[in-house]
């Protein structure tokens, strides 16, 4: 009984020789127009565009294989629960973790929540603190917060220095007795600020605080070597790194898994129910009750596949050439103001032109075929700290060009004619 047989993108290219044009050839998106306009698409922090291979992985499945996991012991349910667990297994080595001490589930909102409610819940009191950092989406901030209400538990925030880092000693200073928790991005998906978050985690390991660090952002675009980092939760979501939506995954160390209860209840995270008590299943299986985002998964798979191929540390030097020069072009618009210029930053630059609104801006790139996002990006604290109401944000990707930062700069300036 045989897995199903998906496309693999090939063997590792050497550094620096990796042939940036065909691999955006293998992005089907990519080739469309808006508005007759050739489309330039700036919203990968939002969400990843997907390579052929991941589509044809998708496919493949609901053609030839489909059928539920852990359940049947016919060729499908074989085949199926096979490809599902290889994908499980690749993201695994894709992280540097154990393939039992990950999690499969929805994507990072679900993984952290999973934190919060299996790890954090039972064991924070009143009197005790979450730390979290200014720079923090909301689904690193609300469910400390439901938490936190739950327990008596308070939230305490480490705060920024202008150019969008983390005051690392203030940070430190904060890490005081009282602090339980420690929930931190890895990369800002508003300022592209890069967290040392291995430092951090170290500080906080020696003062006994559990760490949880949200990698939505930095799985895409860069090596994540969890046991490196040191952190005792790591989240990510499948989606931002050319997976199906719906996908992610929950890292935790070993003991915490043991020792945190069901978030969930239902078929598949059980040994054995009996009417007067339920023997859950082993990690990780005790926090996937249900039936899962089977297709979405394999894709997920394929998307690991392509992103090991390409190498990571690849696509980290081709997307901080194309924000190189991004940054640079921006630069000479006038009006134009970048927040977050940390000197570890990711491809991502959020900005404002003076006179002119944010989602203003951005629905006239749109017509001149360029997408962007605007708003507040899921960081109304972030954006509150600057004092603004809305930003438009341009976040690239490797499968990104430098003609097309071009073609971003110029329908900035034709708009920005029309606007002030």
């Amino acid at each position: 009984m045989s897995a199903p047989n998906h496309p693999h993108p090939g063997p590792l290219p050497p550094a620096g020789e990796v042939d940036w044009t065909r691999v955006r050839d293998d992005f089907p998106l990519l080739k469309r127009e808006v508005h007759g306009k050739p489309l330039v698409y700036l919203d990968s922090a939002n969400t990843g565009q997907k390579p052929a291979a991941v589509i044809e992985a998708t496919d493949d499945f609901y053609r030839r294989h489909n059928a539920n996991v852990s359940r049947a012991v016919h060729t499908l349910g074989s085949e199926a629960t096979d490809a599902y667990e290889g994908a499980r297994r690749k993201l695994a080595a894709f992280l540097n973790v154990q393939r039992d001490d990950l999690v499969l589930c929805s994507g990072t909102t679900f993984a952290i929540n999973l934190a919060a409610y299996s790890w954090a819940l039972p064991r924070l009191k009143a009197g005790d603190t979450i730390l979290i950092t200014r720079m923090e989406h909301h689904a690193n901030i609300v469910p400390w917060q439901l938490v936190a209400q739950r327990t008596g538990a308070t939230i305490k925030v480490a705060e920024l220095l202008p150019d969008g880092s983390l005051d690392l000693d203030a940070l430190h200073a904060a890490m005081t007795a009282d602090v339980k928790l420690l929930a931190i991005a890895h990369v800002s998906n508003v300022l592209g600020t890069v967290n040392p978050v291995a430092a951090i985690c170290r500080e906080a390991r020696k003062r006994g605080i559990v760490t949880v660090v949200d990698g939505s952002q930095a799985a895409p675009h860069m090596a994540v070597d969890i046991p490196a980092i040191g952190c005792d939760f790591y989240a990510i979501t499948g989606h931002k790194m050319c997976g199906a939506t719906g996908t992610g995954a929950l890292w935790a160390r070993r003991e915490h898994l043991q020792a945190m209860p069901p978030f969930i209840g239902g078929g598949e995270m059980i040994k054995e129910v009996r009417f007067d008590g339920t023997v859950f299943n082993d990690p990780p299986h005790k926090f996937e009750a249900g039936t899962p985002n089977i297709a979405g998964f394999i894709g997920l798979g394929a998307a690991v596949d392509y992103l090991s191929a390409l190498g990571m540390d690849n696509v980290a030097a081709r997307e901080g050439e194309l924000l190189a020069h991004a940054t640079e072009e921006l630069r000479k618009v006038d009006g134009l103001r970048i927040f977050g210029e940390a000197r570890h930053k990711a491809a991502v630059i959020s900005f404002q032109v003076e006179g002119a609104h944010a989602h203003d801006l951005a629905t006239l790139l749109d017509l001149e075929g360029v997408a962007v996002r605007s708003g507040q990006h899921c960081a109304h604290p972030l954006l509150h700290w600057f004092g603004v109401a809305a930003t438009c944000r341009a976040s690239l990707a490797f499968y990104n060009t430098h003609d097309e930062v071009d073609a971003f700069v110029a329908a900035l300036r034709k708009v920005r004619r029309l606007l002030v």
